[in-house]
């Protein structure tokens, strides 16, 4: 079956740096793009950032862009989200996805980050 499993968030204070991973399991991960997506309280969720099924492109939100940074190595099946500069706004539960045909299809547990001092 397929799995998600998120790792890396917690507390940083404004303008750290934390790095979500994504560990991927029951299915042939090279085969797929992955995204990132986001939702922090009363907020609708976001998609934060997404990566082709061989790493060769990469888009992002416009609120993230160039001070994060998604990645993938698919020999260790894992996706990754490097986050700069955080922002108290950067503030949510982090969500790693899977997409088929441009649209998530399994989801990770998500992981919290929080930017505070």
């Amino acid at each position: 079956q397929v799995q998600l499993v998120e790792s890396g968030g917690g507390l940083v204070q404004p303008g750290g740096s934390l790095r979500l991973s994504c560990a991927a399991s029951g299915f042939t991960f090279s085969n797929y793009a992955m995204s990132w997506f986001r939702q922090a309280p009363g907020k609708q969720r976001e998609l934060v950032a997404t990566i082709t099924s061989a790493g060769g492109a990469t888009n992002y939100a416009d609120s993230v862009k160039g001070r994060y940074t998604i990645s993938r190595d698919n020999a260790k099946k894992k996706v990754n989200l490097q986050m700069n500069s955080l922002k108290p706004e950067d503030t949510a539960v982090y969500y790693c996805t899977r997409l088929r045909f441009g649209a998530p299809d399994y989801w990770g547990q998500g992981t919290q980050v929080a930017v505070s001092s």
